[in-house]
């Protein structure tokens, strides 16, 4: 299965977020290639691997090509995906409770309905990916969500915040630009320095989130709930607020440039 160019175009759009040396092996990557669209295993094999661990439970699949699979359903709890390759792969309604994915790859897959409560998502790529009711609750997570739908997930808890320790490899943080995070629940989140750009942010639960310098410019906000919320230093260029929020976005900056609704 060939990404799609829209698809092509949001992963490198991402490049930047890990740093100009990872934006130079992105250009050098083939996303059509098979190593990123074909599976080698099936989801016979798949199935196989997981009951193979004792108690069903942390299977490694590091490293694995499993793009365009059905995985829907399967339960992944602690399983290793580092590096992997889900793009375009099933995995609506997947347990994935404590997984690792670092570094992998699931460009415009399907995780609506899963759930990565405490699953790690470190440098993942996940543009146009969909978690739309996905549960991330306590997750660490600073995955590239380009233009994804995360149309009421559960981020409540998660670390989504920049990681101050891998500055060589530029500002590692979670990327939501252009993301649908309508009545997502970010409630007690870190996404400080987290990237918000152009999101859709109505009526998400941001209460007790950190905010912190974290970039909302052109997002929507309107109907958020910002009630203990640290906004400081959150910009807030150009995106649509409600009136009433004002007050609770005192410390954001270019307030005075945000669209009062």
């Amino acid at each position: 299965m060939r990404l799609t160019q829209g698809l092509l175009a949001l992963a490198l759009a991402a490049a930047p977020v890990c740093g100009a040396p990872a934006q130079e092996a992105m250009r050098g990557l083939d996303l059509t290639s098979p190593d990123m669209t074909q599976a080698e295993m099936t989801r016979a094999q798949v199935e196989a691997a997981l009951h193979a661990v004792p108690g069903g439970r942390g299977a490694d699949f590091a490293g694995k090509r499993l793009s365009g699979l059905d995985l829907s359903g399967l339960d992944f709890t602690n399983a290793n995906f580092r590096a992997a390759r889900l793009n375009h792969a099933n995995l609506s309604h997947a347990r994935l409770d404590g997984a690792t994915l670092d570094q992998a790859w699931a460009l415009g897959a399907d995780f609506a309905g899963a759930s990565l409560v405490k699953a790690s998502l470190f440098a993942s790529q996940m543009a146009g990916a969909n978690l739309d009711g996905a549960d991330l609750a306590g997750a660490r997570v600073t995955a590239d969500f380009t233009g994804a739908h995360l149309v009421g997930a559960r981020f409540e808890g998660a670390d989504c915040s920049a990681d101050e320790k891998n500055q060589s490899m530029g500002l590692m943080r979670a990327t939501f630009k252009s993301a649908d995070l309508t009545q997502a629940d970010f409630k007690g989140a870190n996404l400080a320095r987290a990237d918000l750009q152009f999101a859709k942010l109505a009526n998400a639960n941001l209460q007790g989130a950190s905010l912190r310098e974290a970039d909302a410019s052109g997002a929507d906000l309107r109907g958020a709930d910002l009630q203990g919320a640290d906004t400081s230093g959150l910009d807030v260029d150009s995106a649509r607020i409600d009136t009433a929020s004002v007050p609770l976005l005192a410390k954001a900056i270019n307030l005075d440039r945000a669209h009062r609704e």
